[in-house]
């Protein structure tokens, strides 16, 4: 099988690094891509424009932010969910958001889960370390045939 990685999709780079952080803590932690709008994300996610030449698997799992510039997270998950070839991709939106009309539309729009994230450090780490748990260890990937 491929090797796994996480495109995080954040326009902050202090809450990119933050993230990033969290996530490199974790031995096994997988490779991070990162970028910073919803258009990138796409262009990530559809090999396509900078990114048509990655090589490799799709992200095991998308980090995405909901309030970016270009194009918001709730257009990154109607495109990245309508696509025959992208829609099983988990998508985990990582949000500084706790307002419920984010949540609804989030889940509206086909997200796998929602994190609000919390503003203690140590909180976040915690976080971070069952979000890493749960999708790159215990959830098992929709398979090939299906994407």
């Amino acid at each position: 099988t491929l090797s796994p990685h996480i495109l995080l999709v954040e326009d902050n780079p202090d809450e990119a690094a933050l993230t990033r952080m969290a996530l490199n803590r974790h031995a096994d932690g997988p490779p991070v891509a990162h970028v910073s709008d919803g258009e990138q994300a796409l262009d990530y996610l559809f090999r396509r424009g900078a990114y048509s030449e990655r090589a490799g698997a799709d992200p095991t799992v998308v980090l995405l932010d909901l309030k970016m510039p270009k194009l918001d997270g709730f257009g990154v998950l109607a495109t990245v969910k309508a696509s025959a070839a992208l829609r099983h991709t988990p998508i985990v939106v990582l949000t500084s958001s706790t307002e419920p009309s984010d949540l609804m539309r989030a889940y509206a729009a086909g997200t796998n889960a929602y994190m609000a994230k919390p503003t203690d450090y140590a909180e976040f780490l915690g976080a971070m370390k069952h979000l890493c748990a749960f999708w790159l260890q215990v959830n098992t990937p929709a398979p090939a045939a299906l994407q």
